[in-house]
């Protein structure tokens, strides 16, 4: 089960990578809307979730999180917070054997239960759910600043996807 979660995980961290190199550093303070996070905190988050979650998931039980984003100084930071968090994912997955990832995990607060779920499936939902959903928040957030939006399964409006054949021109 871990091996197959850190497959989708190699495959989806260059794209997430993709995405952040777009943020023009002078814009790591913008945000939509008054009650947004910034685009320096959306993309030091979507650079910190993958470590951050499979960290917490070597214990069978953590309390609730915080939700303080932090604002980041650099892309550089970001950048360095993201390959953080990919050594992480890749040191620490691999060692969930498939006991382990059926095993309950849960968020506790105090002696009052949160959350309990088999590992895997916190891992899916946080670490890769919750990812892509927070990856296709910043996509609109690149629209909005008029950056060109990459692709990722498929391709955006403003490039091809791998996948896709170029056209053919008569």
């Amino acid at each position: 089960m871990a091996q197959s979660l850190l497959a989708e995980f190699e495959s989806q961290a260059p794209v997430t990578r993709k995405f952040l190199e777009r943020l023009p550093e002078d814009k790591l303070t913008w945000k939509p809307h008054n009650k947004s996070m910034t685009a320096g905190q959306l993309a030091y988050h979507l650079a910190f979730v993958p470590g951050g979650v499979v960290q917490g998931a070597q214990k069978d039980q953590v309390p609730p999180p915080g939700f303080q984003f932090h604002q980041p100084a650099s892309l550089q930071e970001i950048f360095d917070t993201l390959d953080r968090s990919i050594a992480t994912v890749r040191e620490v997955l691999p060692s969930f054997d498939d006991a382990t990832m059926n095993a309950t995990w849960r968020i506790v607060d105090g002696d009052k239960e949160i959350a309990a779920m088999p590992r895997v499936a916190f891992l899916r939902n946080i670490m890769l759910n919750h990812w892509y959903q927070h990856r296709g928040q910043f996509c609109v957030y690149l629209r909005l600043l008029d950056v060109p939006v990459p692709s990722s399964w498929g391709p955006s409006a403003d490039e091809r996807s791998a996948l896709q054949p170029e056209l053919q021109t008569a």
